[in-house]
């Protein structure tokens, strides 16, 4: 797996709860509106934002290859779980969210 770039926002303690893993791929103008539609979501829990390059990956590309870009979330390194792709759908976003 080839990470690109990886953003925390934190909470006051430095712990980081929330695990957003975004499956992109370079010159991919979708993946850098759904990145930037991602960061500028105001959000209040703990979170990282991994940027993941799938062609850098076999199995990634068998994965995710047309589905690019592909946003999946986790809490507390539990099972990751894909909230949308193509663009950012800020509904299941929040909805993961609020899944506490």
């Amino acid at each position: 797996m080839h990470l690109l770039s990886r953003l925390c926002f934190a909470d006051g303690d430095g712990a980081v709860v929330i695990r957003f893993m975004l499956y992109s791929r370079t010159y991919c103008h979708l993946c850098d509106d759904m990145l930037a539609a991602l960061s500028a979501l105001s959000m209040e829990q703990a979170h990282t934002i991994e940027v993941i390059d799938v062609d850098a990956d076999e199995a990634l590309v068998a994965r995710y290859d047309e589905l690019v870009p592909v946003l999946t979330a986790s809490r507390d390194n539990g099972p990751a779980r894909q909230l949308c792709h193509y663009f950012l759908d800020e509904a299941a976003v929040r909805a993961f969210l609020a899944n506490d």
